[in-house]
Formats: structure tokens, sequence, C-alpha cells
């Protein structure tokens, strides 16, 4: 990895590392320029460069694309317009291209696994997303109050808002048997260490209590409204599904690429008031290289 007159390959980047013995930490190459001389600069550029090449688990997080916009409360009570603010969101270990528009949908091709992340945490806030698989069976979600951290099976911890296309249970059957049809209506559950009360048990998931979602190449409409560890979940125009008590409500909203591809399409965020929260209940805070 040469370095040019101009800067050092991923000087704009964060890096998430994972060392043996060692909790996750994050690393910013603008943020260090800052405060070490060069020569202690270059030490500590040629030490992570060394820590890439290995088997240590490093992952790079850096601004990829705009997609869907935020507003305040007072979108909520207000005659007037709100105003609203474009969200950027940060690769976390998925590839440039595996992300691409197609006008207004943002359109995820579904490989390698992972996530993107949003630039900033939210804790209490509405979701307003649409969404719609192109292949049978096919499989993504998102996930609220999140780290943005992937885990060892390459997705991060937080809760997942399940996306699944309606003929996942007919392609993942086990000795014959068919899943239960709840996994592809919006399951909640938390992940990563993450644990909360399903309000419609399917062990620790909670299972929407009618079945709404639309098969391959329909939209569906997602209305997730995080507040106090609680999660209200509409699909299609009804409240369905709900967990609580989420030991994690402060995080980052990521986006799932899981094997198949997949459009999104008006997502909006408002934003809610804060509430009482502790330190051990928020995700760890990443900061981006400007």
């Amino acid at each position: 990895m040469a370095c040019s007159r101009g800067g050092y390959p991923g000087e704009n980047q964060i890096f998430l590392i994972k060392l043996p013995g060692f909790d996750r930490f994050n690393l910013s190459l603008p943020l260090l320029r800052n405060y070490l001389d060069m020569k202690t600069f270059k030490t500590t550029y040629l030490v992570l460069f060394l820590l890439l090449s290995s088997n240590h688990q490093v992952f790079s997080q850096e601004y990829l694309f705009e997609f869907g916009k935020s507003r305040g409360l007072e979108a909520l009570i207000s005659d007037q317009a709100p105003k609203e603010t474009v969200l950027k969101w940060f690769n976390v270990n998925t590839e440039k291209n595996t992300w691409y528009f197609e006008g207004q949908e943002l359109v995820c091709k579904g490989l390698p696994i992972g996530v993107v992340r949003s630039e900033k945490q939210y804790e209490n806030f509405i979701m307003y997303i649409e969404w719609k698989h192109m292949e049978a069976g096919g499989n993504s979600g998102t996930f609220v109050w999140s780290s943005a951290i992937p885990g060892e099976q390459r997705l991060p911890d937080g809760v997942e808002v399940q996306m699944l296309e309606l003929d996942w249970v007919n392609q993942n059957k086990k000795d014959g048997i068919l899943p239960p049809i709840a996994y592809v209506h919006g399951e909640l559950f938390g992940v990563g260490g993450v644990t909360t009360v399903p309000d419609n048990p399917r062990g620790t998931r909670s299972k929407s209590i009618e079945n709404r979602c639309l098969g391959k190449g329909e939209w569906n409409t997602y209305v997730v409204i995080c507040v106090d560890g609680v999660i209200k979940l509409s699909v299609n125009g009804k409240f369905v599904n709900g967990i609580s008590q989420s030991s994690q409500k402060k995080g980052y909203i990521c986006l799932e690429s899981e094997g198949a591809p997949i459009h999104f399409r008006n997502l909006k965020i408002t934003e809610l008031p804060s509430g009482v929260i502790s330190a051990e209940q928020i995700a760890p805070l990443l900061t981006a290289g400007n």
C-alpha cells in the first residue's frame, strides 16, 4: 500500500479494530494527524497497515451516499412544511457497488452480507420506509439502536426489523417441515447480545399478530416507532407487532444486505424528544473523518 504526496489511503475513514483479548475500538486517521507529529503518525499508520494485512478483524467505515430525510417533532404538529435534513449513510462491511440508485429508489444487490449505517445515532424516533424484494425468498431488514459493529456473522447488534420475501419459508424447510410463517411478516428481535421482551412471543422473537407483508415485486410499508426501549411496528397500514425493554435504546440505524436484491424508497426519520437513558443503554459512538 503506497502513500502518495496527496495523502494516505483511507485517511478519511474510520477503522474498527478487534484484537484478541480486547474490546473493539475505533481509529480515525484525521484525528490522529491532529494530535501526533508526522514521524509518530507514520509509525501509527504502519501499524494500522499491518493490522489490515493480518488476520485481525478491521472494518473500514466511510461515507457512501445520501438517502432519505430526517425532520424534527414539528413535522407532526406544525401546519408549515417541516425543515428536513438529508440522511448520510456510511459503509460498514459491504462494498461500494453493493448499493446504487434507480431514480429515487435505493437498490441493494444483496452481496456481500453486511450493512450500511446512518451518520448519527437515534434514540426516540419514527421511521417510515418502503421496501420490496425482487427475488422469491429474499432476505433483508433494518437494525435500530445498533452499534454498527459487525459480529461473527457479519451483522451488527441492535433490534432487527425483519424484511423477508414470502417464499422464504418454502425455501428453508428443515426435515420437510416449513418454518413458522411468522418469519416473513415483520418479526422483531434483539441480536448481538441486545435483549428485548416480545409482545407476541415466538421464543425470544416477537411475531406479527396478522400476516400483512406482500410478495416479490410489491411495495411494503413499515412504520417503526421507537421510544424508550419500546418498538411498535405497522405493516402496510396496521400495527401488528412490538417489543419492549430493549437493553440498548440508542444507536445507529442500519440497512442490511443479506444475499438478495432489495429496493428501498421514501425513508423518513422523525426525531422525537429524548428520554431517561443510562450510558450502558447507548451504543458506542463512532466519529467520522472529515
